[in-house]
Formats: C-alpha cells, sequence, structure tokens
C-alpha cells in the first residue's frame, strides 16, 4: 500500500508508523529530496502542517491548568488587538459595513475554531483583504512578527459572531500568540520546555536542519508532476521563522508524534508525570460544535460533519461507530496522525506532497483507516 505512491511517483518519499500498546511498526520509503536522492530516513524532518494544531492546544490548555488563562473568559487582556471586535453585516459585505460583536473572543473560540475569522469558501471583500494583507490562511507561513500579524488582523471585522460558526485555521494561529504573551516567552520556548522536553520530543519546534528536513514539493496543477514547493536548504523551515505560526508552522519526526500521540491516550501522563489534567485532556476531546453550528460551517469533504466533530484544536471521530472516539488530523503539507483510544493505537504518515485537492489525502486516508481499522 505505502510503496505503490513513491512508486508511482505521485510522492517523493514517506515515513509511517503504526503503534499498538508496546509494538512499534515503521515503514520508510523515497527520498527526501528529488534532486540529491538523499534517502528517507525514520528520523526525517517534515513541516507537518495542520497536525502541529493539537500542540498548540495543550500547550494553551497548560496555562488554564496553571490559572493564567480560562477557557471561556476574554482573551483581550493579552490579545488587545481582539479587544471590541465588529462583525460584518453579511459575509459579502463591504469591510465598513459592521455592528458590534454580542461578546468578547474567549479561548473556548480560538481553539475550537469559532473566533469569527478563518478559511471563507467565497471571493468576498474580507477574503480578499486577509489575502492582501497577508494573513489568509494558507500553506505560506506569515512572514512578518506576530505583532505585526496580530495588528493586522484586528483591523479586519469578524465575519461571523465569537462562538456562532466554525471558521477553519485562524483560531490556532491567534492561540500561539495567547500562550507566548501570556507565559511571557515564544511559543517555541514553552511548548519545549512544557511538552517537547517532558515527553522526548527532542525533534519537534519551528525549525530544523537542513541535513534533516525534507524538501517539499507541490503538484502541477496540470500535469500532476512533483515540483519544488519549498526547499530543506535555505527554504523557510531551515532557519527560525519571524512568527511562530502555533496553526501550521512545526516540523517534526513520526516518533516525536507517537510520543504525543500517547500522552494524549494516557490521559495528559507522561510515564509517571502529569503534565496535563485528565479533564482537560477530556475536554480537549469532546465535541465542541453544535448541530446547528456544522450545518452553517462548510468543509471538505462536503459530508465532513455527518462523521466527524472538533474539539480544542483536534479533529474527532463520531461516526461509523467503530471509529467514534478517534482524534487526530491532516496536515496540509501531506501528513496525518490519528489515534484511537479503544485499542490504544497511535498512526502517523508524514510525506512531502503538498495536498492541493480533497483526493490527495486518499492514500493516506486509506492508511490510516486501515491501521486503526486492524483488529
Amino acid at each position: 500500500m505505502l510503496d505503490q505512491p513513491v512508486t508511482s511517483e505521485r510522492v517523493p518519499g514517506l515515513v509511517a508508523l503504526i503503534a499498538r500498546e508496546s509494538d512499534v511498526w515503521t515503514h520508510v520509503a523515497g527520498v527526501r529530496d528529488l534532486e540529491s536522492g538523499a534517502p528517507m530516513q525514520r528520523d526525517t524532518l517534515f513541516a507537518v502542517a495542520s497536525i502541529g494544531k493539537p500542540l498548540t492546544a495543550v500547550a494553551a490548555l497548560m496555562l488554564v491548568q496553571d490559572g493564567v488563562l480560562g477557557l471561556d473568559e476574554p482573551v483581550d487582556r493579552w490579545l488587545p488587538e481582539l479587544a471590541a471586535p465588529r462583525v460584518l453585516r453579511q459575509l459579502d459585505g463591504e469591510l465598513d459595513d459592521t455592528l458590534p460583536a454580542t461578546r468578547a473572543i474567549t479561548l473556548r473560540d480560538l481553539l475550537s475554531q469559532r473566533m469569527g475569522l478563518g478559511i471563507i469558501f467565497a471571493d468576498v471583500p474580507l477574503a480578499r483583504q486577509m489575502q492582501a494583507l497577508g494573513v489568509a490562511p494558507g500553506p505560506t507561513i506569515f512572514a512578518e512578527d506576530a505583532g505585526t500579524f496580530m495588528a493586522r488582523l484586528g483591523s479586519l471585522p469578524l465575519a461571523h459572531q465569537p462562538g456562532e460558526r466554525w471558521l477553519y485555521h485562524t483560531g490556532l494561529d491567534v492561540a500561539g500568540v495567547l500562550v507566548a504573551r501570556a507565559s511571557g516567552m515564544s511559543l517555541g520556548e514553552f511548548q519545549r520546555r512544557r511538552i517537547f522536553e517532558p515527553l522526548g520530543m527532542a525533534n519537534t519546534g519551528f525549525s530544523g536542519r537542513a541535513d534533516q528536513l525534507a524538501t517539499q514539493y507541490s503538484p502541477n496543477a496540470e500535469t500532476g508532476a512533483l515540483e519544488l514547493w519549498n526547499s530543506a536548504s535555505g527554504g523557510s523551515f531551515a532557519q527560525p521563522p519571524a512568527f511562530e505560526a502555533g496553526g501550521s508552522g512545526h516540523v517534526s519526526t513520526v516518533d516525536d508524534f507517537l510520543a504525543f500521540g500517547r500522552f494524549l491516550l494516557a490521559g495528559g501522563m507522561a510515564g509517571n508525570q502529569r503534565l496535563l489534567s485528565a479533564e482537560l485532556v477530556a475536554e480537549m476531546l469532546r465535541d465542541q460544535i453544535t448541530p446547528a453550528q456544522k450545518a452553517a460551517s462548510p468543509w471538505f469533504p462536503p459530508d465532513f460533519w455527518d462523521t466527524h466533530g472538533w474539539g480544542l484544536g483536534v479533529a474527532l471521530r463520531t461516526a461509523p461507530e467503530n471509529a467514534r472516539g478517534r482524534f487526530g488530523w491532516w496536515g496540509g503539507f501531506g501528513t496525518a496522525f490519528w489515534c484511537d483510544p479503544a485499542t490504544d493505537t497511535v498512526a502517523v504518515l508524514f510525506t512531502q506532497r503538498m495536498m492541493t485537492a480533497p483526493d490527495d489525502a486518499a492514500f493516506a486516508e486509506t492508511f490510516i483507516n486501515a491501521a486503526l481499522d486492524a483488529p
């Protein structure tokens, strides 16, 4: 199953891992760089994109545990750019046709992606302005610092009232800024001290060595041929970024994500050490999105909400029955991370091929389902 995408040149290479209880299986195929032919290795570093969202959610929940933040408290104490937001009267309206928000934005709004900003599937003035300001969700990480990101984001009206609808992505980038400001250190430093070091995730952060990173590729829209998108040497993940994007900016390895998955499956424990309370892990893995909100929040595939929910920074499987309770997510750079509490299984698949269409994830979804469905 896993060699076929490489031999057919659909992906340059991949690393897969399945762990059930103490048993761990890995598979490595292809190359991490097409030009040099450098072979893929188990410890190759990948830009993991959106599967880094739960890393940021856990960091924020640790500050809730510390009493620094509250899940349902306004975030404008730390993020004044979001104080007294305005909301568009209608999604396709002009940017100055607004009304006041009915309430403040909370941390729960950020982590559940209901802050009122995110991916907008329409060619409307707000979406165009987000693109013009460089704050629209997408594969390119914001090039300037967090203060500039927040200032630009705060200059925009919200698409919807806080807590009203699910809009993908932006809330987790904002949550990363919140963690940095509330903790008094960078997001990367907080995560290193509180998550990565205790879990032994030595290769996870916001940049890595060029000789360990996988070069990223994107398929040509017409031919499907793989084209260079982000070089490992001199690319955007080969040096520390100006903005540590909590929603999509991490690099990591399959073994590091195995450690993170085991931590969540253990209810917040790292061996004999508790890092996060069982109650907060349970809240993270509880569906936060109401049926009415799902009906008003389009995503792809169109039937996504028939089988999924969204917790705090992570997707949840709600159907079919044998998949209920699984949690994880997909990354637009070609990554996947899912866990099944029923069988104590973690499944991870990392590639370096950009997902540019919904069917790009088909073989990854097939692998994840097979790994988690296995008796």
